[in-house]
């Protein structure tokens, strides 16, 4: 046993680590696998150490499990010149992809609608769903640096839910983004985007946002 292993070790394979108590037997990382953030993104610690406790006391939840928290964050952003080019739909995803750090889906057309000379089954969005790190990164980003950046910036709307506690906002221009370089780009785009949590009231919803440090408007 001891020569099998040692030469799966050498064979760059995943080799067994030790560990604690019975059965606990884990596997070191292959050579070359991308591996996991080694520290929680800023977001995510921020949840457990100082929104997690506010919110269990304001809603008097017994247990962590009822808290509110994010899902996931849906990045979606319609292209209806691409029905006269395909190739701004390219240069839609690869805005999309600098800005939330993940491939874009493309999303076709479901029906054919002549006034719009559209067909179906055309190109026509790209759409990005983020969860776990890269949704809590995102989040980061669009707080802290994407909407201070809206000109005549004044907060968002309080009001903006779907009335499951989830929370969609719609941006004009892509250039809010430090990924995006003004100079390079084709056409000034819009984006939709949908915070998707676990509450099940707007209150709650708009709870979680507002200790996510999400800038609402003052009434």
């Amino acid at each position: 046993m001891a020569e099998k292993q040692q030469k799966k070790s050498e064979g760059g394979k995943a080799t067994k680590a030790e560990g604690k108590g019975r059965g606990a037997i884990g596997y070191e990382a292959v050579a070359g696998r991308p591996a996991s953030l080694k520290d929680k993104p800023r977001f995510a610690k921020h949840y457990q150490e100082k929104v997690l406790k506010p919110l269990m006391e304001k809603f008097g939840y017994s247990s962590t499990m009822q808290a509110p928290r994010f899902v996931k964050i849906v990045v979606n952003m319609g292209v209806g010149d691409a029905v006269v080019d395909v190739k701004n739909m390219d240069t839609a995803v690869n805005e999309l992809a600098q800005i939330t750090g993940q491939r874009p889906s493309v999303r076709k057309a479901k029906k054919a609608i002549s006034n719009f000379k559209l067909r179906a089954g055309l190109p026509i969005g790209c759409m990005v769903t983020l969860r776990g790190a890269r949704m809590y990164e995102f989040y980061d980003r669009l707080v802290n640096v994407a909407v201070p950046r809206i000109r005549d910036f004044r907060g968002l709307s309080p009001r903006s839910f779907d009335g499951r506690g989830n929370y969609s906002v719609g941006f004009t221009e892509q250039i809010i983004f430090p990924e995006i370089n003004i100079e390079k780009i084709s056409k000034v785009r819009g984006m939709d985007v949908t915070i998707v949590t676990t509450a099940g009231t707007d209150e709650e919803g708009r709870e979680l946002l507002r200790l996510m440090n999400m800038p609402f408007r003052q009434r």
